[in-house]
């Protein structure tokens, strides 16, 4: 995968800071809307503390808008008013479902303000993970990102820390509140895949037999594809979460396909999960009920004794037609878990088919900024993991939506930033600030940042000149051409100011590449990144 010879994004030259803090006013709108409508339409006066709740979207906007401007000055200007936008939308949904359960007494469903927690916790974490200055170190945390990314999918499994919800063994209890650890391993197994798969791609670009006119992987480098498939199905097995299972499989797959541009990689991957899934629908009892009731969901039979969530979930989105009932004046709450799996048709009920377009219009955007940012990128590190962590987004997104309108099965994902769940929000507000870190990177103009050389592609021969400590430009001259000039460039790095190369800083081995490093001695180019 090839870097493009000029990034379009990194021709801008205004950092599009202004453009943001107006996007980020809208998005406060559209959320503090949500709560004024509701209060409107249910007791027919604003709610006394509308002004407050205002103040405090308003401040927590500024807040954020400084730190991006401080801390990724060139970064996009339409990913995080996105994000703020989603996530209110979901507080005032929440909000107003709470309304319901208040009369209703339904105290255990009554989350909006655990919700609220969660949310600033997670613009918490958004501002801690823009604190690293440079996403190219994440590369040194490669291995030490798979042994967390383990640990946390195996958390559950603990006694007196982990427990059952809903048939599916993946939380686990902190004080009062629930935790879904799996949710930060796709964050941090993203990072390792995609520095895994840029060191290794080569090799697992590599044909072998052909076969019905498709090029086949050679055998031995189906090891780490069958690794993350055994990981996949113990999750699946185990824990009987087919979403998770379904996630991270699917995360993996793609980002081989984009280090490989292989498609046979994701034939492969389809022919090794659909017999697993099949296995999991006709003998885990947990994922063949769900299959049953979505196969069967309108059977009489299924509707009385065995769920009746789904088909009340759409009865809902029906009674909403094209422009809903209106905040606060349709009945989401007769459907379980309206404020988590089942956000989308509270949404649908009350919001119509135009509300759930146009908060699908706002994903769509979310991921083609990041997809943006990843074809904008200079280094293959970096387009890797601005892809995974995009179709991360998507997948999910994908999977909800399809599962509450029945076109699959029920998975017990939530919607990034609009659906009630902690561990879900404070995930998706990491990989927001780790798509901020990279679109901040790839949208910088030459003129202050330079062009990204990463060594892991530069051929065998060169790259283990570049990375010899006393390797010296200069002592090039007449054995390679011009002083400073490596064999067959025809050209001197000295002619070229803006490009500098990446070195492994302590810690990184030599075959995993570029990471930034300490100042050059001088008359030695620093070397950045790579452009093949």
């Amino acid at each position: 995968m090839s870097a493009p010879p000029a990034s379009p994004l990194g021709a801008h030259r205004t950092t599009g800071r202004w453009a943001e803090a107006a996007l980020i006013v809208v998005a406060v709108i559209i959320g503090l809307s949500g709560f004024v409508f509701t209060a409107l339409n249910r007791t027919g006066a604003s709610p006394a503390q509308s002004l407050l709740l205002g103040g405090a979207l308003v401040l927590i906007g500024i807040v954020v808008h400084l730190w991006v401007r401080w801390k990724a000055p060139w970064a996009d200007p339409v990913i995080l008013p996105t994000a703020i936008a989603l996530n209110g939308i979901g507080l005032a949904m929440i909000s107003r479902l709470d309304m319901s359960y208040k009369i209703l007494e339904a105290w255990q469903y009554y989350v909006g303000p655990r919700q609220a927690i969660w949310t600033g916790l997670g613009i918490a974490l958004f501002c801690g993970v823009l604190m690293i200055p440079d996403y190219r170190v994440l590369r040194r945390w490669d291995w030490s990102a798979m042994v967390a990314g383990l640990i946390f999918l195996i958390l559950p499994f603990i006694p007196f820390l982990g427990v059952q919800i809903n048939g599916a063994r993946i939380w686990i209890r902190l004080g009062p509140m629930s935790f879904q650890p799996a949710e930060l391993t796709k964050v941090l197994l993203a990072v390792f895949f995609a520095s895994f798969l840029v060191a290794n791609r080569d090799n697992l670009a590599l044909a072998g037999r052909r076969v019905m006119g498709m090029n086949l992987p050679r055998a031995r480098h189906l090891v780490p594809l069958l690794i993350v498939w055994g990981v996949s199905i113990m999750v699946l097995v185990a824990q009987s979460d087919l979403g998770t299972s379904l996630l991270l499989f699917g995360l993996f797959v793609v980002t081989l396909y984009v280090a490989t541009d292989r498609p046979s990689w994701l034939i492969i991957g389809a022919g090794l999960f659909v017999p697993a899934a099949w296995f999991a629908a006709t003998h885990l009892a947990h994922v063949q009920a769900r299959i049953q009731n979505w196969l069967h969901a309108m059977d009489r039979d299924v509707y009385e004794n065995s769920s009746r969530q789904l088909p009340d979930a759409l009865f809902g989105m029906a009674s909403g037609g094209l422009t809903g009932s209106g905040w606060g004046k349709g009945y989401p709450t007769l459907v379980p878990f309206a404020n988590s799996d089942f956000i989308v048709s509270s949404i649908g009920e009350e919001l119509g088919l135009t509300g759930i377009l146009a908060i699908l219009v706002l994903y769509i955007v979310l991921i083609e900024r990041g997809l943006r940012t990843a074809m904008s990128l200079r280094d293959g590190f970096g387009k890797l993991l601005a892809t995974g962590l995009s179709f991360t987004i998507a997948l999910q997104v994908f999977v909800v939506v399809g599962g509450v309108t029945r076109l699959i099965p029920l998975t017990g994902l939530t919607m990034p930033f609009l659906a009630y769940g902690g561990s879900s929000l404070v995930a998706n507000w990491v990989i927001l600030a780790l798509l901020v870190r990279l679109s901040d990177a790839a949208r910088r103009p030459p003129s202050t940042a330079p062009r990204i050389i990463d060594t892991a592609e530069l051929p065998a021969g060169l790259r283990k000149l570049v990375l010899d400590p006393d390797f010296d430009f200069d002592e090039m001259h007449g054995a390679d051409g011009p002083a400073g000039t490596p064999s067959g460039t025809g050209r001197s790095f000295d002619e070229d100011p803006d490009i500098t190369i990446d070195t492994p800083p302590d810690g990184v081995s030599k075959q995993q590449g570029s990471a930034p490093t300490g100042t050059a001695p001088q008359g030695t180019p620093r070397v950045e990144g790579v452009q093949p």
